[in-house]
């Protein structure tokens, strides 16, 4: 009886053991067979982000030959002689006295009610601002609002109807490279001066107070002077596409290069400028950078990973109180000191995020204080979405 009871548990043993080892094999197919299931899908998936991005690289191709046959439609365009004289009686002088001295700048009238559109820049700390018009009529001038974040400002005159000549607005986002543009303004004082350059690029962005920056900039090489700015940089068919603002240059005169404001800012921030003074923009709270691929690696990530590496969070801000992280180690990257470790924006909203620019055009262009994002980040290796709802940028 003992020998059976032996054989039998000998037996099942030998059968336990079987079966754990029919378990471990069956288990060790699946986790094969579920890596090499992953394995397809990521190739599944780059082969699918590679149609993507060769789709969008069509759209925008079919996009930019749409604008080149609007462009290039000559009975839409007028001659420059015919631009000229349309325009010139919307373009103002602007004197300006602060407690540093006086100055000069330009600036449009935008409707009959007499607001006047100008830079900030033009008329900010003014004790006195008087506007000249072409033909001579010297008024007053008072500021209706400012927004320094962009460097526009809207002021009003009171003057007969007569005087008021409103530009007509088209569309900066409708502009390409090498468009023909024409920039009207008051240069050194010299009144009513035209030059005529080319859209050298578009999507620039230029410095603003408190380190922010004015996105979809446009750069021109017609020629921009001290006193063209607050002029209107205008198109082939006499419509304002921008706000002539600044330039590049070692001696302060023009050297080829200059920026405008886009048209299509302007209008998006003319309704509450004009009501309420100021104008509010989106605000995250967070200092990032790109994500470079020695950042990545660092942070031991594809090193083709790009997007927003969030640095800082600013506290008690929209970021924080959504959970957002900042960076925990210094590390040493490209010979300069980089605070890694926190969170990398790779999308908001759905669209991709490829660069700090890409997150911040993005919040200018469609986003309100108070509105929902959802932004799409990587945190310790992992893809995570995050709701936030943005605040208002603090005052410069």
């Amino acid at each position: 009886m003992e020998e059976v009871a032996d054989r039998r548990r000998s037996l099942l043993y030998v059968a336990a053991v079987i079966l754990i080892i029919l378990n471990l094999a069956a288990l060790t197919y699946f986790v094969l067979d579920f890596r090499l299931r992953i394995s397809k899908f990521e190739g599944e998936i780059e082969a699918l982000r590679f149609q993507v991005n060769s789709l969008q690289a069509e759209l925008s191709s079919l996009r930019d030959e749409m604008k080149i046959l609007r462009v290039g439609n000559a009975s839409e365009s007028l001659t420059l002689v015919e631009i000229y004289n349309r325009t010139k009686w919307s373009v103002v002088l602007i004197s300006v006295r602060t407690p540093f001295g006086r100055g000069t700048g330009s600036g449009f009238v935008y409707d009959k009610e007499g607001r006047i559109i100008t830079n900030n820049h033009v008329v900010e700390n003014a004790r006195e601002i008087e506007v000249t018009f072409p033909d001579g009529t010297i008024a007053e001038a008072e500021i209706v609002g400012t927004d320094p974040y962009v460097d526009l400002a809207v002021i009003d005159v009171d003057v007969p109807e007569s005087l008021l000549r409103p530009v007509k607005f088209g569309n900066s986002s409708q502009l390409l490279v090498g468009e023909r543009v024409i920039a009207i303004g008051n240069p050194f004082g010299l009144e009513g001066t035209m030059t005529v350059g080319v859209v050298s690029a578009l999507g620039r962005q230029m410095r603003a107070p408190r380190g922010f920056v004015i996105v979809d900039v446009i750069q021109t090489d017609a020629a921009i002077n001290p006193g063209n700015s607050g002029g209107p940089l205008l198109n082939m068919r006499g419509e304002v596409v921008g706000m002539n603002t600044a330039i590049v240059s070692g001696t302060g005169q023009f050297a080829g290069i200059g920026f405008a404001i886009p048209i299509d800012t302007i209008k998006r921030e003319l309704p509450d400028l004009i009501e309420k003074g100021t104008y509010e923009h989106p605000y995250l709270g967070i200092e990032g950078m790109d994500v470079t691929p020695a950042i990545a690696e660092a942070m031991g990530l594809d090193p083709s990973t790009r997007g927003c590496l969030v640095v800082e969070v600013v506290k008690g801000g929209p970021a924080e109180k959504a959970g957002l992280r900042g960076g925990t180690t210094e590390a040493i990257i490209d010979g300069g000191k980089v605070k890694i470790g926190g969170d990398i924006i790779i999308g908001v909203d759905g669209h991709v995020v490829r660069q700090f620019y890409d997150l911040v055009l993005y919040m200018e262009r469609h986003k309100r204080p108070g509105d929902e994002a959802t932004l799409t980040i990587i945190r310790e290796g992992r893809t995570i979405d995050v709701e936030v709802t943005l605040g208002a940028r603090p005052p410069p």
